[in-house]
């Protein structure tokens, strides 16, 4: 993991002491709201519907043991004891008091971390592959261009009020496990014809109300010219953007607007001004930062492995293991995936108790580190498979080894209503009554992978439009209803689901959920063939004549 120098510990810390400044006079009335408005969210603070919220970066979802059990303090001591990992890989605290926000970001500083940048109209925190340097698929590590674009972004003066918020994605693997098409930037590692490293640039992704998929601006870009080329996309949108309707306001907007070659048109002419600026990466700077994210001490195969793993009589175990564990590029290895779904918390909450005990079979297990991801869930991504059956014990100890990954309860849900000041309508009433339904965990395993995605209003926060089924929650007559989408993806081959129908009543969500199940079972050739490619090869007529009734034929 990246380690802050001497330089970033001081620029964390000096701006601790800002906005700790900034509070203060807030709070005695000598800023206005709008004017600390800006001030706050630079630094992660949103007024939410019950108390301030406040979002931590995980930068690319790398922490240690030690940042989670800093996290699992901050948690007791200035909120209700718990945390909430979002899909943006970050972590919110929804209780905390205005006044101590300012401590909480000391003790993150401490253990080199913040909120910078975590809201407002700037560069938000870079995300990845959560399985970036461990996958089998991975053509190259995304992490330390995730870090080099972090210190670039970082309080960049030029780029600190943009027309709307902007966010970039990075991925090094085959699989698109950071959903890099639906970001503003999207970054795919990939080798060209004369096996040269670089990147694919996809530009004008997002949810939201309007979303779309992001389109390829340049097909290969050498990894020195990195910088100068995020920089030129970003002047481009910075001068064009439109600032006088915030809806209209991102970069896809603008990209839809102008249409992708003349936008890309504009974005080289800039770039031939600054590539060869000091923007330009040098090798010595890209090996002093991948340095930080070397392998770790890795065991012996012959010592790691075990060819026992699969032998023990456990059948809670041998779920867990076929579903929640994954393979790895070191032999005697695997990955772990913890998802936080557990049917009696809110999808991605988890509690103090929780993080210490996690943080403690992190050291154990998987040399300190942990990881989050954009569904929601943990990894622990370096276990060695000697040591799978005991921690599988420590984590059940802990509530958190549900053999659920991958399936319909493994859903992304937002906050919803319940504390969102932006929701229209609940959605973590839906979670708890979806897992109390869909209990039976061999029945999820027939379905296969289905990906359920819920949000509470159209910022889409949930990702609805992505999900195999999206719900999205609005208000309607003073009634709280939902619409269905169906055959999303956020994979390699992302797209955009399709609206099913008219709203469904809150009280009828679930049954709804259940009739759009039984018709899949009944329309799949086989287990092999998911959700979302049923929809994409018969349409949605055979889920509405299920969930509407058949469509009356007008006579002619």
């Amino acid at each position: 993991m990246y380690a802050y120098s001497a330089v970033d510990q001081q620029l964390v810390d000096q701006r601790v002491e800002q906005f700790r400044d900034q509070t203060q006079r807030f709070l005695k009335g000598e800023i206005a709201d709008d004017e600390f408005r800006v001030l706050r969210l630079m630094n992660g603070v949103y007024i939410q519907r019950h108390a301030p919220m406040l979002r931590v970066a995980v930068p690319y979802g790398q922490m240690t043991s030690g940042q989670l059990r800093a996290l699992a303090q901050i948690s007791r001591t200035y909120d209700k004891g718990y945390g909430h990992f979002t899909t943006r890989q970050n972590i919110q605290y929804n209780w905390p008091q205005l006044e101590r926000i300012p401590d909480i970001l000391a003790d993150l500083a401490k253990v080199q971390m913040h909120a910078i940048q975590t809201s407002g109209s700037c560069i938000r925190s870079i995300t990845s592959d959560p399985l970036a340097g461990v996958s089998v698929d991975e053509i190259a590590d995304s992490r330390p261009w995730c870090e080099i674009i972090r210190q670039w972004s970082s309080l960049h003066p030029e780029f600190a009020y943009l027309p709307r918020k902007f966010k970039i994605a990075v991925t090094g693997a085959k699989a698109d496990r950071a959903a890099v098409q639906v970001h503003d930037i999207g970054l795919r590692l990939v080798h060209n014809d004369e096996g040269e490293l670089g990147f694919e640039v996809l530009v004008g992704g997002g949810l939201g109300r309007t979303p779309i998929i992001g389109q390829v601006v340049r097909k290969f870009l050498p990894t020195q010219h990195l910088l100068s080329y995020l920089e030129a996309i970003l002047r481009i949108y910075n001068l064009h953007g439109r600032r006088d309707n915030k809806y209209k306001a991102r970069i896809k907007i603008l990209l839809k607007a102008m249409g992708v070659e003349a936008f890309a048109e504009q974005v080289e002419a800039e770039w031939q001004h600054i590539k060869d600026s000091e923007l330009l990466l040098p090798a010595a700077e890209i090996e002093r930062v991948s340095q930080h994210f070397g392998k770790p001490d890795y065991l012996p195969a012959s010592e790691a492995s075990n060819d026992k793993i699969v032998a023990v009589v456990d059948a809670d175990y041998q779920r867990w293991l076929k579903h929640n564990v994954l393979p790895h590029q070191q032999p005697g290895y695997r990955i772990v995936m913890v998802p936080l779904k557990n049917p009696l918390t809110p999808p991605g909450d988890i509690s103090h108790q929780q993080m210490d005990g996690l943080a403690d079979l992190a050291d154990k297990y998987s040399f300190g580190n942990i990881r989050s991801t954009h569904d929601q869930n943990l990894v622990l991504a370096y276990v060695a498979e000697k040591d799978l059956y005991t921690l599988w014990q420590g984590l059940t100890d802990l509530s958190l080894a549900r053999a659920n990954h991958g399936t319909l309860t493994d859903m992304i849900n937002c906050p919803g209503l319940d504390y969102c000041s932006l929701a229209n309508a609940e959605t973590l009433v839906l979670s708890k009554r979806i897992n109390e339904t869909f209990d039976d965990l061999d029945y999820l395993y027939d379905l296969g992978p289905i990906e359920l995605k819920i949000s509470g209003c159209m910022n889409a926060c949930g990702h609805h439009h992505i999900g195999h089924i999206g719900i999205l929650g609005v208000e309607k007559g003073g009634k709280q209803v939902y619409q269905f989408t169906l055959g999303g993806h956020d994979s390699e081959q992302a797209s955009l689901g399709k609206t099913l129908g008219r709203s469904i009543p809150q009280d009828d969500v679930v049954a709804t959920i259940g009739t759009l199940l039984n018709t899949y079972l009944s329309l799949r050739h086989d287990i092999s063939e998911c959700f979302a490619d049923v929809v994409k090869r018969l349409g949605l007529q055979p889920f509405k004549d299920a969930v509407y009734g058949p469509a009356k034929k007008t006579a002619a």
